[in-house]
């Protein structure tokens, strides 16, 4: 499955520099390990056409570490699309 979210360009440049491995969501979704998250780019009100495709490699749900409704996902690039930059 792949989850489609928007990510604001801070974040955005951090996971696709690789020195942001994780990403923390509120859980209104079904992730799970082997699912893919395609990270969407969006600043002041709209996408920016940048994306980037992680696959899910863990999942922390668990709410003695995550805040009540979140979780914590270990991600990997898979690919990107500049098309935005």
């Amino acid at each position: 499955m792949i989850h489609a979210v928007k990510i604001l360009p801070e974040f955005f440049n951090s996971c696709i520099s690789g020195k942001k491995t994780f990403e923390i969501r509120k859980y209104d979704r079904p992730y799970c390990v082997g699912d893919f998250l395609a990270l969407n780019e969006w600043d002041e009100g709209a996408y920016t056409g940048r994306c980037a495709l992680f696959a899910i490699t863990y999942v922390l749900n668990n709410s003695e570490y995550c805040k009540d409704g979140y979780v914590t996902m270990s991600i990997t690039l898979c690919r990107i699309n500049v098309l935005g930059s």
